[in-house]
């Protein structure tokens, strides 16, 4: 099982052209309003996502990270360009979504988004998921790519003022892709990403999976 040591890696040519257009033909059925740039749930949404993200090619990469059985546990569909545009800050994607609220130390704090319980769980359950960027555009520093700090996953959990002196002092990765390329990395690694500059698009499906076995009375959603 490869560990991702630096957090991040890009696996190129996952996706055949026709499983590209497959999916950006179902996901075209939805407009995303300005400041609107994600579709939460995508894989209930799109019977394209859906079967991807069930698919032996994909589940078989990821159990090259994770111990067997895996989970889906978030997928969202992305679209950035310039008439709906934004950046995102430097930061860890460290909560995830449970079926009901259960008190239980190292969890927490709670939130409820779009009806739906989340929580950061301890950093125990963070090393036990690892996150797919599936690119259905060419992606360049010039329409929003990701930015990483490589061995950031390796400090933990960190606080504002944490993660300003480790971007301070970080070497900057923009994972430049094309489509059909998937970026795989730990949720908790550093990363950000900046505003399209191009008439291009910056589709991305992101699938979240995890290994840890969930009890506490309620399940992974």
């Amino acid at each position: 099982m490869n560990d991702l040591e630096c957090g991040h890696a890009l696996i190129r040519n996952v996706l055949s052209g026709h499983q590209i257009k497959t999916l950006q033909t179902d996901l075209a059925t939805i407009s995303l309003t300005n400041g609107r740039g994600g579709v939460r749930n995508a894989n209930k949404r799109f019977p394209s996502v859906d079967s991807l993200a069930k698919s032996e090619e994909i589940l078989k990469l990821v159990e090259t990270y994770l111990i067997k059985p895996v989970r889906l546990v978030r997928a969202i569909f992305f679209d950035k360009k310039i008439d709906n545009n934004w950046s995102v800050a430097w930061h860890q994607d460290k909560t995830v979504v449970v079926s009901s609220r259960f008190e239980r130390h190292g969890w927490g704090p709670w939130s409820i988004k779009d009806g739906v319980h989340h929580v950061q769980p301890p950093l125990k359950v963070l090393k036990e998921m690892v996150t797919l960027r599936v690119h259905l555009d060419d992606t360049g520093a010039d329409n929003g790519c990701l930015k990483v700090l490589p061995y950031s996953r390796c400090e933990g959990i960190l606080g504002a003022e944490a993660i300003k002196r480790y971007v301070a002092r970080g070497r900057v990765v923009h994972c430049e892709a094309k489509a059909g390329d998937i970026l795989i990395m730990r949720p908790h690694i550093l990363h950000s990403s900046d505003k399209v500059l191009t008439a291009g698009r910056r589709r991305i499906i992101h699938l979240e999976y995890i290994s840890f076995k969930l009890s506490y009375g309620a399940s992974w959603v």
